[in-house]
């Protein structure tokens, strides 16, 4: 996904974050410095849904207009491995330890 809020804002004719933030601030959403900085020219890993609703209703838009989708980016399907059989038979790659040094016994 490309978050788009700059753009989405551009085009109600909000030129500088500090001027959202005033209006998301008058619908009782406070975000600081950092983050509405981040917001609005970086890429959020993560944002509530309860934010996203309020920055929709200042902006006017849906949230197709914030995020904007990016199949090509997605990382393709890998092959099955369960049933190749040079996988099934493979050493584990964690050796489970006991707690107390001991070792454990064998298979």
């Amino acid at each position: 996904m490309r978050w788009n809020l700059r753009l989405a804002a551009a085009n109600r004719g909000i030129w500088q974050a500090s001027e959202l933030q005033r209006l998301l601030a008058e619908r009782e959403l406070v975000i600081s410095a950092g983050k509405m900085s981040h917001l609005w020219s970086g890429q959020p890993a993560s944002i509530k849904l309860a934010d996203l609703d309020v920055i929709c209703a200042v902006l006017g838009c849906g949230v197709d207009e914030l995020l904007i989708p990016e199949p090509g980016t997605v990382a393709q399907p890998r092959p099955d491995t369960a049933a190749d059989p040079a996988v099934v038979n493979a050493p584990p790659g964690v050796v489970p330890r006991r707690r107390d040094g001991r070792s454990i016994p064998p298979r």
